[in-house]
């Protein structure tokens, strides 16, 4: 099992350098962080955890900009987002900043991607909420097509673009790996695990209990078979609240129980805004209990 984590980091708690510092010297295997571009100040949306926008996801800086400084004192840890808003991104400078990420962080980038909760946000930023999945998926495509092609064209509902040249590629062949970043927190799955199936190397849903990806495991086995893909190429990550995680479970037991879904990665997250001194004695409590 691999254990990553992920913070909510903000430009008022701990330090983005000294964050990535603490994760690799504790020992875990990956780092990860979310992407708000704007929060409205009026807003009807509720949070999937319930209750409205909570605090510190105004003052979330950008992902890709965090994670270069994270690859720049690090050497060992992979580096990723849960998730990056596709549909909210111009795709074909996000191709770029991802390839230029991969490629300078020595190819450790996992991009988790999702369409956004937020509805608000999303006609804020100029997104058709209704098919921000539509877009997300033609987004991907031709950032695909930008990633592995010398002279990359691409013609979908969303983006096009004549033949052009795109560089650096992406260190990681033929890409980074994409993983759905939807599903979990009591939802229906079924259009993850069909996203997961048709564009991506894996997924990543939030709140889920082992006993439902036990379940959701078998769905992907058979619309793998179906779509003529390797399951076994599928990587299953899991985000959960490592407070709530560590409080109210054996974490040995919590760990096996994961892994014998198939589960192949837990990410450790805190949800309320990272403060310095008490984030960095709890991770390394959580290091004691899960790194054994």
């Amino acid at each position: 099992m691999k254990h990553g984590v992920s913070g909510l980091i903000t430009d008022r708690g701990l330090h983005m350098v000294r964050y990535a510092k603490l994760i690799e010297d504790l020992g875990f295997e990956s780092l990860f962080m979310g992407e708000h571009p704007v929060i409205p100040v009026q807003s009807q949306t509720s949070h999937p955890f319930g209750g409205g926008v909570p605090d510190g996801y105004e003052r979330m800086p950008s992902p890709w900009i965090c994670l270069a400084l994270a690859a720049a004192v690090t050497k060992r840890i992979r580096l990723g987002t849960d998730v990056a808003l596709i549909p909210e991104r111009e795709p074909i400078g996000l191709a770029k900043d991802i390839a230029t990420l991969d490629f300078y962080s020595g190819g450790r980038l996992l991009i988790g991607i999702g369409a956004g909760w937020l509805r608000e946000e999303s006609e804020v930023m100029r997104v058709n909420f209704r098919r921000r999945w539509d877009i997300t998926r033609d987004y991907i495509q031709a950032m695909k097509e930008l990633w592995t092609k010398d002279e990359a064209a691409y013609n979908g509902e969303f983006i096009s673009f004549p033949p052009v040249l795109c560089y650096p590629k992406p260190l990681q062949k033929p890409h980074p790996p994409i993983h759905i970043g939807a599903g979990g927190l009591g939802h229906k799955n079924e259009r993850a695990l069909r996203n997961t199936v048709a564009f991506a190397d894996g997924w990543m849903p939030v709140a889920i209990s082992a006993e439902e990806v036990k379940g959701h495991v078998a769905a992907l086995k058979e619309t793998c078979s179906a779509a003529g893909r390797d399951f076994s190429k599928l990587e299953i990550s899991v985000v959960i609240d490592s407070k709530m995680a560590v409080e109210r479970s054996k974490v040995g037991d919590l760990i096996g129980r994961y892994e014998e879904s198939g589960v192949h990665r837990l990410i450790w997250a805190t949800l309320e805004p990272l403060a310095a001194e008490p984030y960095a004695d709890r991770m390394e409590r959580i290091a004691n209990e899960v790194l054994k």
